[in-house]
């Protein structure tokens, strides 16, 4: 990849599902200087053709277990090399991602991203707490949380580990911000309790209404 341009930087965010990732990276795009990307899984799941999920050449939910297909790993490493593009053509980008073979899938990713700058962030949350916010979002197949809450990490690499059973969004933001301005030198506002901002559901509705993405829901 050339370097007549400033690079940019990732972020990786990897823990299971219900770990509240997505929440710490939307907080962390508001809190963060300069412009970044919110990508990943779910954003890649929702892109999918239908008649992909289930099917076992793509990617199939059988008691917990999240299995990927040959067709779904092939449009994976698409995406991962999609997402190193951008950031070496000065795009900073929040990685909201699971790594669900661990160490395998971290090796895969460190591939596709060469010698760019990254920070890759453990996001931990214990058994019950992680259940418990599955249930009460009643939008994922149970038994996923529990399932990955150990697993996504295993032989993984982390520069920062944060528990969001433990420590809350703000505090864990805060942390985080703290780690990029010594890695990076980049900037961040105080980050606040206020909720989240999110984008209009379309730059073309007239009243730019906003909602949560699906996967957000």
């Amino acid at each position: 990849m050339g370097r007549d341009m400033p690079t940019g930087h990732l972020l990786g965010l990897n823990g299971g599902s219900s770990a509240g990732k997505t929440t710490l990276a939307r907080k962390l795009q508001s809190s963060l200087d300069g412009s970044w990307l919110l990508l990943g899984i779910d954003l890649l799941m929702w892109t999918l053709p239908a008649e992909m999920v289930g099917d076992p050449s793509g990617i199939q939910i059988i008691d917990g277990e999240i299995r990927r297909g040959p067709d779904f790993m092939r449009l994976h490493t698409g995406f991962q090399q999609a997402i190193a593009r951008l950031v070496s053509t000065g795009i900073d980008v929040i990685l909201d991602e699971v790594l669900l073979d661990g160490v395998d899938d971290q090796h895969r990713w460190d591939e596709a991203l060469c010698d760019l700058p990254v920070c890759w962030v453990a996001v931990r949350c214990d058994l019950d707490t992680a259940a418990m916010r599955e249930q009460e979002r009643g939008d994922r197949p149970p038994g996923i949380a529990r399932r990955q809450a150990a697993s996504v990490h295993r032989g993984v690499r982390y520069d920062v580990e944060l528990d969001t059973s433990v420590v809350s969004v703000v505090d864990s933001v805060a942390l985080l911000a703290d780690d990029v301005r010594h890695r990076w030198s980049i900037s961040s506002a105080r980050p606040s309790d206020a909720p989240l901002g999110l984008p209009a559901i379309s730059a073309w509705s007239q009243d730019a209404s906003r909602r949560l993405a699906p996967w957000e829901r």
